[in-house]
């Protein structure tokens, strides 16, 4: 009776925010659900256009977003309900982080309990879903005094956001000047294999630079489609960035002669409303099974089978003679485009993926699963990308 009657006390004084998009950075769209609000990296016309599961999963796992407010509450709470995916007869991944920073700071992580498990079986392809129940995450004893609060997302678990809760006021950041940075990429940048959500190389990059992000990071989903371009088009930004390359290999999705055209009508989209705003293409990081061999990628079975995930490439080196990609192919093809266009868009830049992540740097930092970076190779990326961006001579210093 007496913890009842304590916990009726404590939530008496807590005050209920309604979660609307003034609270939200990030995202591009918000999905109302039955059981909350559920960030989208994709506007709802986009996906209509494709019927891929993987690209459903992955432009709804909020890699970037984060809820932004001031407050001078000690105590805040957050409801959600995650959704996480598994595969069978593989440990299942550690649960999403969700990191707090005040003022720019980080000072609290926790995951969440509960929510929904999708399960797949790599053998048969059968999806099975088990529904679980909202998670309350709690951050208590924060600072007294008036306070930035940024609650970043797991960038690795679908997120829907119930109810914000606090023991005092909340209000939407005011406009800031900052400039937002609207970056694209594969499950690299999406953020696969970091540690948490402020950590991995995109979001460490923008930190560093002092800019906003908006990640549209999809893992396996960098494959010049036409709509991720038209919301680049449609999305205000002051600095952007497309990192291509290495899921057009290992989805074998496409020839060199497919690619250079789609490369060019990618750029072209963004242009149609962003004619002067700087952008900067960047080419593959190193990765061994892809360098000279092209796709398709697949799961190492042998690997599998004890446990652990890994990933190998499956085509034939002289395939290449027949316009197969590999990422040394992109990367030349990429530099040689950017140049082409460079001689009348001052504001198109080339980034060689080699100089965030190369040879050597492999030997140093290996790819655990022969594809994505761990935590040390995404701040290593993120590090480098900032000082070849945002540095007093980065590629972006124009703006």
């Amino acid at each position: 009776m007496l913890l009842r009657s304590a916990l009726s006390r404590y939530l008496d004084h807590m005050i209920t925010t309604p979660i609307i998009p003034a609270l939200l950075r990030g995202a591009i769209e918000y999905e109302q659900t039955a059981r909350g609000v559920k960030p989208h990296r994709l506007p709802a016309w986009a996906r209509a256009q494709c019927a891929d599961p993987q690209l459903a999963m992955a432009e709804s796992q909020p890699s970037g977003v984060r809820l932004a407010f001031r407050t001078r509450a000690t105590d805040i709470e957050l409801d959600v309900v995650p959704t996480r995916y598994t595969y069978a007869g593989v440990p299942p991944r550690p649960a999403g982080i969700y990191d707090v920073l005040i003022n720019g700071k980080l000072a609290r992580q926790s995951s969440a309990t509960g929510g929904d498990i999708v399960t797949i079986d790599m053998a048969t392809g059968a999806v099975s879903k088990q529904t679980g129940a909202v998670a309350t995450l709690r951050f208590i004893d924060l600072p007294s005094h008036d306070k930035s609060v940024e609650i970043w997302l797991p960038y690795n678990e679908i997120t829907e956001l119930v109810e914000l809760r606090s023991n005092a006021q909340i209000e939407p950041f005011a406009s800031e000047d900052r400039k937002v940075w609207l970056h694209h990429g594969s499950s690299i940048s999406h953020g696969s294999n970091g540690d948490s959500p402020t950590s991995i190389w995109p979001a460490l990059a923008a930190s560093l630079g002092g800019v906003e992000l908006i990640n549209l990071g999809f893992g396996g989903g960098a494959l010049l489609d036409p709509f991720t371009a038209r919301t680049m088009r449609d999305t205000p930004a002051d600095l952007i960035s497309v990192k291509i390359g290495i899921n057009l290999v290992n989805t074998d999705l496409m020839r060199l002669r497919a690619f250079t055209p789609a490369v060019h009508g990618f750029i072209d989209t963004i242009r149609d409303c962003h004619p002067l705003t700087p952008l900067l293409i960047v080419s593959p990081i190193y990765c061994p099974i892809h360098e000279d061999t092209p796709g398709p990628g697949a799961f190492d079975l042998a690997a599998l089978a004890t446990g652990k995930v890994s990933f190998r490439a499956t085509g034939d080196p002289a395939e290449r003679m027949a316009g197969k990609l590999t990422l040394t192919v992109i990367r030349e093809e990429l530099r040689r485009i950017v140049e082409q266009r460079a001689a009348e868009d001052r504001h198109l830049h080339y980034l060689d993926g080699l100089a965030l992540y190369g040879q050597a740097d492999f030997t140093d930092l290996p790819l655990p699963d022969q594809l994505h970076p761990d935590e040390a190779t995404h701040r290593r990326i993120g590090e480098r990308f900032a000082k070849f961006a945002f540095g007093r001579d980065g590629l972006f210093g124009e703006a």
